[in-house]
């Protein structure tokens, strides 16, 4: 199981949080412990990350492909988890989309979001990295 009181799972979108309290439970009866590294943020939190990964990749564009905006990031929202350790992350590979638990970037393995119609249809395929996500794009007006 996994602590699901700590603020960044507390504050999760409550089918995402009932989705990955339902695969924790099964992920342990297989001997595999969930433990959520990062979940909810506040937006503060995640322009930080966005900074650090800018200054670290040495440009907004090559950030990009790791860290989301405030306003486009499903941790912000309460729509994602980071998830490790080692175990937990290839269990989720295996079982997640029996839950709607799915991997939506193929550079972050840890990174899992809530895709209900996986349940019966599998998870979708994966974008490269964040930056191929139009989710994730800014929508700038000039």
């Amino acid at each position: 199981m996994f602590d699901d009181t700590i603020p960044g799972v507390a504050n999760l979108d409550p089918a995402f949080l009932a989705a990955l309290r339902r695969a924790a439970a099964d992920a342990a009866l297989d001997g595999v412990e969930f433990h959520v590294n990062s979940g909810w943020r506040s937006p503060e939190y995640q322009e930080k990350l966005l900074r650090d990964a800018v200054f670290k990749y040495g440009s907004e564009k090559e950030a990009a492909r790791w860290v989301a905006t405030p306003e486009t990031s499903p941790h912000v929202s309460g729509n994602a988890i980071d998830i490790g350790p080692a175990e937990a992350k290839a269990w989720l590979s295996e079982h997640g989309a029996e839950y709607g638990l799915c991997q939506i970037y193929r550079n972050e393995p840890w990174h899992y979001e809530l895709r209900p119609e996986a349940v019966e249809h599998g998870c979708p395929p994966m974008y490269p990295d964040p930056s191929h996500d139009p989710r994730l794009r800014r929508h700038d007006c000039a």
